[in-house]
Parts: C-alpha cells; structure tokens; sequence
C-alpha cells in the first residue's frame, strides 16, 4: 500500500471509528433511529427511547459535534435530524440486517 492511500486509510478509521463509538451506546443508537425517521424535537425524543431530558440533550450535544446531527430553531422547538447522509444510510442498513 502507497504512504499516501495508507495515510488516507487512517483518517478514515479514525472517522468510522468514532461513529462506531456514538452507535456502541443503545440509547444513542437508539436516538439515531427514531432520527432516521425524520426531525424529531427532544421531547419526541424522550418519549421514543424513554430516556430522560437532560440524557438526550447529552446525546445529541455529543452527536452534534462529531458531526452525526444537526438542528434547526421552529418557534420556540429546536428539531434534530441526521446530518450525516452516511450515518443515515448506516442506520438504515443496521435496521434492514438486524
């Protein structure tokens, strides 16, 4: 393997692997989910993995700045979605399989 494709490789380990990291956690996994679904607030959210407030506002924080989510302001709601069309795919695939 080229030093370059090698160094490439790498980089992109290091991304997956973190993404792995986030899907690892079953709450997060399961956020993710419900998220494949379409924009979902925090309190749709709670009530579709039965996770607390303050547990999801930690998850998605931690998505967000991996890159995972985004959101977007609707009046006085903030709406999450995938931001990542990889992630998205991933998901869906992980759902197809298991």
């Amino acid at each position: 393997m080229k030093k370059q494709a090698l160094s490439d490789l790498k980089k992109k380990s290091e991304s997956v692997s973190n993404v792995l990291k986030v899907l690892a956690h079953p709450s997060r996994l399961l956020l993710l989910c419900s998220l494949a679904e379409g924009e979902r607030t925090v309190g749709e959210l709670e009530e579709a993995t039965g996770s607390s407030q303050s547990a999801v506002s930690q998850f998605l924080k931690a998505m967000k700045l991996e890159g995972l989510v985004d959101s977007r302001r609707e009046g006085q709601y903030v709406r999450y979605r995938i931001s990542n069309p990889k992630v998205l795919e991933l998901i869906k695939s992980l759902y197809e399989i298991y």
